[in-house]
């Protein structure tokens, strides 16, 4: 799911059909639908090398591996996006608010991010494995 796949930056330029083409069901249903991963699933979990996790629909660069931690939520979670990566809005769905996080580029849904993260930022991005990718290093 390399971003040189990319049909365009707008969700709008890549047909239904063609994200269907382009994800995995899994992913589509996360990416595309607002779905989640059963927590524990994504092998992302216990990825500790030094790298960069990436966006699986069009492979944006969104979280360094310094900045992810285990949070005990069984998904892969992180304190700090890259600058510009994501986008956050308003999810009232489930009878609760929450903000979700979605892909700045192609506007992918990633999960959530809450207020019960670790400093520096306090903040816990609560991420589907199966939405992100990972490029180690070197």
């Amino acid at each position: 799911m390399a971003g040189s796949d990319v049909i365009g930056t707008d969700p709008g330029l890549r047909t239904e059909d063609e994200w269907r083409a382009t994800l995995t069901p899994e992913q589509y249903r996360v990416l595309r639908e607002h779905g989640t991963e059963r927590a524990g699933t994504s092998g992302l979990n216990a990825e500790k090398r030094p790298g960069t996790f990436v966006c699986a629909g069009c492979g944006t660069p969104l979280f360094e591996s310094e900045t992810k931690y285990e949070s005990g939520s069984g998904w892969p979670s992180f304190f700090a996006p890259m600058e510009g990566a994501v986008e956050t809005q308003v999810d009232r769905s489930h009878w609760m608010t929450r903000t979700e996080v979605h892909c700045a580029r192609c506007k992918g849904h990633l999960g959530h991010v809450f207020e019960d993260g670790p400093a520096p930022t306090g903040l816990r991005y609560c991420m589907n494995g199966v939405a992100l990718g990972f490029e180690p290093e070197g």
